[in-house]
């Protein structure tokens, strides 16, 4: 069983309402600063109007002469293409300033209006943007034109844009540097506990969860899980020691026990129905032993201790001893048993006599399994750089439904098999897949049968 990895990037759910945070921060700040820009724009812009108003007040005080020195007096104060005049008889012919002519579409009407564009000139004393401009008429008589550029306090509200970018960019950039930094820690302590929980699923049951000094509710929630696991783990403890106690027990009377029928059997007359009756007492005794026996060897194969003793070695040698070992077996059951591996695979770690074993129970069953006539395959492949053992056969094959349980102890597949066995052969080819941190998968071959495939990339779990 292996357990999904931790997530990453948007699909955790810290990084997700961090995301969501700055990205309500980073809006709500955006909007704010939107309303600063539109309400400093409106108000610049009623100043903007406010001050025309006030000259064209001052300016409707006086006529003549006075009102020519007034105009000339204030170009002194006026900033150079910001503000404009332009001073026109009765008949709007040009009598002084710096705008020539009434600018296009204005209305003679003594009211402010938005014009965009002030005036048609390559002088540059006059606006050259939109303005705003009032054409009043004077005491006298003569037309009054007053211009001022909506760029000159504009700029203000251009320079305030400017500022609310850069603010908005540096909100988004620490924001985002903010959300990485602080998704990491989550994220490393969810791979911490997944990688003690991925020991505790390879069966060491000593392992438990990483507390942190924070005692948020990660570390509640770990808490918890640690708790159940020291109970489930004295409870296993209870069970494997009555059974291996057992186990243990009960070889040494039953040894015992088969001695004595044995010398019954010796001491019974050949061919009389006492010394058949005894046959079959024997045979019942010797099965019971190898059960025991066989429970023996997984609570054997379940010390991770053994791990100290892996050697690297090379499976070519392995799989071509397997060969030899039980091609005479198979050619006696009338089978074509083949050996399919590359000129060299690489190389494996682990304990030789158990791979061996593991491998050797496979292909028993194969074997036995497969009626006469058919094939079995022993192969070895090159997998990216680790090695693929497969054992394929023409025989019935194994139910999708049953793939995980003929693993379990004592499980025998229902359907009324001919051939014998008590269930313990897989459960001890999973000990040793186990123990080499190997996986060891059930599917259908390409023959007809079943494909047991062992994987030897192997996934240890380090020790905490």
């Amino acid at each position: 069983m292996s357990l999904p990895n931790p997530s990453d990037g948007w699909r955790s759910s810290s990084s997700r309402l961090l995301a969501l945070y700055s990205s309500l921060f980073v809006a709500w700040s955006a909007i704010l600063m939107g309303v600063m820009y539109f309400e400093v724009s409106g108000y610049l812009d009623n100043l903007a109007k406010h001050s025309l108003m006030q000259r064209q007040h001052l300016f409707s005080h006086f006529q003549g002469e006075q009102l020519e020195e007034a105009l000339a007096a204030s170009m002194t104060f006026d900033i150079r293409g910001i503000d404009a005049y332009g001073l026109f008889d009765a008949e709007q012919n040009y009598l002084g300033g710096a705008l020539q002519q009434i600018p296009e579409g204005l209305p003679l009407d003594g009211k402010i209006h938005m014009l965009a564009d002030c005036a048609d000139s390559d002088d540059p004393t006059l606006p050259a943007d939109s303005c705003d401009a009032v054409a009043t008429q004077t005491r006298d008589g003569r037309w009054l034109v007053l211009l001022r550029d909506n760029g000159s306090l504009f700029a203000v509200t251009r320079i305030i844009l400017h500022a609310l970018f850069w603010g908005v960019s540096l909100t988004i950039l620490p924001g985002i540097a903010g959300w990485h930094l602080l998704r990491r820690r989550p994220l490393r302590r969810i791979r911490a506990i997944q990688a003690s929980a991925q020991a505790i699923v390879a069966g060491d049951l000593t392992r438990r969860l990483p507390l942190s000094n924070r005692r948020d509710e990660l570390d509640m929630l770990a808490a918890i899980v640690n708790a159940m696991l020291e109970r489930i783990e004295r409870l296993m403890n209870e069970v494997k020691g009555v059974c291996d106690n057992i186990a243990h027990d009960l070889r040494t009377p039953l040894t015992r026990l088969r001695a004595q029928l044995y010398r019954m059997q010796q001491q019974a007359g050949e061919g009389s129905q006492e010394a058949a009756q005894l046959d079959l007492v024997l045979a019942e005794a010797d099965t019971l032993m190898a059960r025991f026996r066989g429970l023996l060897r997984i609570s054997e194969l379940e010390d991770r201790q053994r791990r100290s003793g892996f050697v690297e070695l090379d499976p070519r040698q392995l799989l071509q001893e397997l060969h030899e070992f039980y091609l005479p077996l198979a050619e006696d059951d009338q089978l074509n048993f083949a050996l399919d591996m590359p000129p060299s695979l690489p190389p494996l770690n682990g304990d030789r006599a158990l791979l061996f074993e593991a491998l050797a129970n496979l292909l028993s069953n194969s074997i036995k399994f497969t009626p006469p006539g058919g094939t079995v395959i022993l192969r070895g492949i090159n997998d990216g750089g680790h090695t693929r053992i497969e054992v394929h056969d023409s025989g019935p094959g194994i139910p999708e439904s049953e793939r995980e349980a003929v693993f379990q102890r004592f499980y025998r597949a229902e359907g009324g098999q001919p051939q014998g066995g008590f269930g313990l052969g897989l459960s001890i080819v999973a000990a040793i897949v186990s123990l080499h941190g190997f996986e060891l998968e059930v599917g259908s071959s390409e023959l007809g049968g079943a494909k047991l495939l062992l994987n030897c990339q192997q996934h240890l779990i380090s020790p905490s």
